[in-house]
């Protein structure tokens, strides 16, 4: 029922691609809204989902109907859409058909052509597709006999192909799973390329302790590998010189290795940015220990952002303090929506004078939100569910 209330404004469009006809529907829980809307991945897939029922150009069926042609499952076609949701974009006459009859002609068969597409859908974007689907090849079928051969043996020595290839093995060796080390055999990414560096890099990812079975593991690797020693340095200082211990700036860089990645204007700009909304000094740190992402958010959307919530709706700052990552939330997507809804809520005494919490309002489900604020109201839920889609001006909402 919340779907097709509070996505309502999409029906039409959803209904103009509904002939795309694969098993689960990858964008369905990804549209405005959403509890999941503000992560990057989310806000990617929508940027496809738009392009895709824009484009004039773009025939998704005959993309479907082509991997259906070569025995994709619905399973897979699903998967390969969701984790590559371009795929939908490409010519499927032009730019598929001849890479897979190319994969084909090379000995490939079917079965290992649906598995391995359908387990590194992004080596369809690739030009030299053969090389990166050999070497995708190459790593499940070692993980198949469970062979302790050196991969790279396999390919021309002195190559980055070839350091690739080590690279992978070596964490491949620490246990790190396909679902990881696949993504990076068909990357860019430097420290896969890189010998010298890569391995000083793993020795200090491995210390730091983390875990290489997850996405954190990698995400270090590759903020070590890009940073020498001095920068290092040069930004633990500035760190201290915020308020926070060396311990507090490792056990952050634990949790969200991209901390190290922030520059030392993007470090001392978010912390003028929050003193100058009222936080002290001890509540940024503190905001930044919880929530590591949001001293790289833009000044502009902290300040729109924070101001709403402490003007126009008057929580404390000491209330948003304690929830960061609001600052991450969309303003006219989440934010708005339903401080519009509690702002009516409170003006017709249904849920008394006093603001719920911050985490209550902003930080739950969709799903949980309007049941405690929406749905439970029997006959006003066409009027908040008006209020919280936009229908109704907030100029027109009751006022406290």
């Amino acid at each position: 029922m919340y779907s097709l209330i509070f996505h309502g404004r999409r029906l039409g469009e959803l209904q103009k691609w509904r002939h795309l006809r694969f098993a689960v529907n990858p964008f369905q829980n990804e549209l405005p809204f959403s509890s999941t809307s503000a992560s990057p991945q989310a806000g990617r897939k929508e940027s496809i989902w738009t392009k895709v029922s824009s484009d004039a150009k773009a025939n998704p069926d005959s993309v479907l109907s082509l991997l259906r042609s070569h025995a994709f499952t619905d399973s897979q076609i699903s998967t390969i859409i969701t984790d590559y949701p371009q795929v939908l974009t490409l010519d499927a006459e032009k730019s598929l058909a001849p890479k897979l009859k190319l994969l084909l002609s090379r000995g490939a068969s079917t079965s290992e052509l649906t598995e391995i597409i359908s387990k590194v859908p992004e080596i369809l974007g690739k030009k030299s597709i053969s090389i990166y689907y050999d070497s995708v090849k190459c790593i499940i079928e070692a993980d198949k006999s469970s062979t302790n051969e050196k991969l790279s043996d396999s390919f021309p020595h002195g190559t980055s192909l070839e350091n690739k290839v080590r690279n992978v093995s070596v964490l491949r060796g620490l246990g790190m799973p396909q679902k990881l080390l696949l993504p990076l055999l068909i990357s860019k990414s430097q420290p896969i390329c890189g010998k010298e560096n890569f391995d000083a890099s793993l020795k200090k990812v491995v210390e730091m302790g983390f875990d290489p079975t997850t996405s954190k593991f990698v995400l270090a690797l590759r903020m070590l590998y890009q940073m020498s020693e001095k920068t290092i340095e040069d930004k633990v200082e500035v760190y201290k010189s915020l308020g926070f211990t060396v311990e507090d700036i490792w056990e952050i860089f634990r949790s969200t290795p991209t901390f190290l990645k922030v520059s030392k204007n993007k470090m001392l700009s978010s912390m003028e940015t929050f003193l100058g909304l009222g936080f002290s000094r001890d509540e940024f740190a503190m905001m930044v220990k919880r929530y590591p992402p949001c001293i790289e958010y833009s000044t502009e959307s902290v300040i729109k952002k924070t101001e709403f919530l402490l003007k126009t709706m008057k929580w404390t700052v000491k209330a948003v303090a304690l929830h960061p990552q609001v600052a991450g939330y969309s303003l006219e997507k989440r934010i708005v929506p339903r401080c519009n809804v509690i702002k009516a809520l409170i003006s017709k005494g249904l849920i008394g004078a006093e603001l719920p919490p911050v985490s209550s309002v902003l930080s739950c489900t969709d799903e949980k939100f309007l049941n405690k604020y929406v749905m439970k109201h029997d006959q006003l839920v066409p009027e908040l569910m008006a209020i919280y889609t936009g229908e109704v001006d907030q100029k027109a909402l009751p006022q406290q």
